[in-house]
């Protein structure tokens, strides 16, 4: 299931707030648990790197990590009671995003020697022998960038005022959906367990979707269905301009128990706006225009879930 109990989102050092929250993760994990100097932690890129901050529903921090100027990444750091937990998924995926947007093309970084295989997981390779960092050991891995599809002129673009709405009717839902389609460039990801037709099968999020389907040459939007026989049935129409467009949409159902249990729903664009319903049979749920961290990390989890789904035989029939 998706990491819950934690948002990541990246954070100014120059905040003090911000600052002081990084700080007290690294001072517990790497100062007082891993017996670092405090001279050797604190260093002068800091002032110049991008810094990523998990905090919990209270607001605590309980990891963080940075990226340097030098294009590394480094000072990953997570709370022993929430390792496990997906906090440092969640942090290096958007420490990674943030690299591509910046237009990095390699990326590379100083991995304790037990934390290896999981930067392995994340395409990142060793080079070299080990060595010994602040009396532990280490090995340089290294992980070529794919670079974004577009060179989108969001990621220069000012940053939108954040609008963060508590979903209480339908018609909240309804309003921003259509919001969150208005304001997609090229790509949507819907996770749903019926295409929810209350809040898809409507003349305004068709037509909002067809105009992101035709936006551009690689236009894209994603379909996660748990049930794609009733929606066939129900003669939802998304449906069938999906099939009016086949090269842009893409449905797949899951086919993993652990999947099909998921009992969430969530919309996604690509300007890192969400809607997440916390149960798919109801419409109260939250709506942010503006969340990268929580964006990431909804993302992160739709993909996987994606590789390890399948087209239905209901929608093959239609060639979809």
């Amino acid at each position: 299931m998706i990491p819950t109990g934690f948002t990541v989102a990246p954070v100014d050092w120059t905040n003090e707030s911000d600052r002081d929250a990084c700080r007290a993760v690294r001072e517990q994990v790497f100062i007082i648990g891993q017996n670092v100097s405090r001279e050797d932690e604190w260093d002068d890129l800091d002032a110049t790197s991008r810094h990523v901050l998990a905090r919990d529903d209270a607001g605590n921090p309980v990891g963080t990590g940075r990226l340097t100027a030098e294009r590394k990444i480094g000072r990953m750091a997570v709370l022993a009671d929430w390792r496990g937990r997906h906090v440092g998924e969640a942090i290096l995926n958007l420490l990674i995003e943030q690299a591509r947007a910046l237009g990095y093309r390699e990326l590379e970084m100083h991995a304790q020697t037990h934390a290896v295989p999981f930067y392995e997981k994340f395409g990142f390779v060793r080079y070299g022998d080990e060595f010994e960092e602040c009396a532990i050991k280490h090995f340089t891995m290294r992980r070529n960038l794919e670079p974004l599809a577009a060179p989108l002129p969001r990621l220069v673009a000012p940053r939108p005022e954040r609008r963060s709405v508590a979903i209480a009717s339908r018609e909240d839902a309804l309003r921003e959906t259509l919001r969150l389609i208005e304001e997609a460039r090229h790509e949507m990801c819907i996770y749903s367990r019926d295409l929810d037709p209350w809040l898809l099968d409507n003349e305004p999020a068709l037509e909002g979707l067809k105009r992101v389907a035709i936006s551009a040459r690689n236009a894209r939007i994603r379909i996660i269905v748990h049930d794609p026989r009733g929606v066939v049935a129900e003669g939802h129409r998304l449906i069938a301009l999906a099939q009016r467009l086949p090269s842009v949409f893409a449905l797949r159902t899951p086919v993993e128990d652990n999947d099909l249990q998921y009992p969430s729903a969530f919309l996604l664009n690509d300007a890192s706006g969400y809607y997440f319903r916390t149960l798919a049979t109801r419409f109260e749920g939250e709506a942010v225009n503006y969340a990268p961290g929580r964006h990431a990390q909804l993302l992160e989890y739709f993909n996987r879930v994606w590789e390890r789904s399948e087209p239905s035989e209901d929608l093959r029939q239609l060639s979809l």
